[in-house]
């Protein structure tokens, strides 16, 4: 068992493990520690493994895709790093089709990748709304698409950060239908919206 990230560093080099094994070192660490900067450096960098696609079986093999779940449904605060990196790692192994139907074999994934949307860190929000879109399907669609969805992304597209505009405008323009948007407005304009905290107003 390693005590720290460096020293999970110096002893697991890629000449001394075969991916899998050093993998599983980062999950074993990620675990084990008692160090919160540790645990987000784990995190942070069994992120970025997920984004080249060798990595995919073996991330699914080592269960990695539950933890970053269940880095999203931490007692931390929604703005904290577990959370960015979690969400951020679900975004990045989101694309390919294997990854994503484990995602969304997990219960409470498309509810806690919602609720990060609420989030002021403003990296979650937007792995968060990527990785939605990502997890539209056509068996997937009614579980994610709603009024209170849609009218969370009509807020964000009329954002001034730039990023969260044009992503939240792609996410209207692309996954819902003029109805749907037309629908949203009147039910928001007629009671509150429940399920969603919506992000601040500028």
């Amino acid at each position: 068992m390693f005590s720290t990230y460096q020293r999970l560093k110096r002893r697991t080099t890629s000449k001394d493990l075969n991916r899998p094994d050093y993998l599983q070192a980062l999950v074993t660490e990620f675990q084990d520690t008692t160090d919160k900067q540790a645990k987000e450096q784990v995190l942070a960098n069994l992120a970025n493994f997920g984004y080249d696609p060798i990595n995919f079986q073996y991330l699914r093999d080592l269960h990695v895709i539950d933890l970053f779940v269940d880095c999203m449904d931490t007692d931390e605060d929604i703005n904290g790093s577990i959370v960015e990196f979690g969400v951020g790692g679900l975004c990045n192994l989101a694309a390919d089709a294997k990854n994503r139907e484990s995602i969304l074999a997990i219960p409470n994934s498309i509810e806690l990748t919602i609720r990060c949307l609420s989030s002021a860190n403003k990296e979650t929000v937007l792995s968060a709304m990527t990785l939605i879109m990502q997890l539209v399907v056509p068996a997937s669609r009614p579980r994610i698409i709603s009024p209170a969805l849609i009218s969370c992304m009509e807020k964000f597209s009329t954002a001034e950060d730039a990023r969260l505009r044009n992503i939240a405008c792609v996410f209207l323009e692309d996954y819902c239908t003029l109805e749907e948007r037309s629908s949203a407005a009147a039910k928001t304009d007629s009671q509150p919206l429940l399920h969603i905290p919506l992000p601040p107003a500028k």
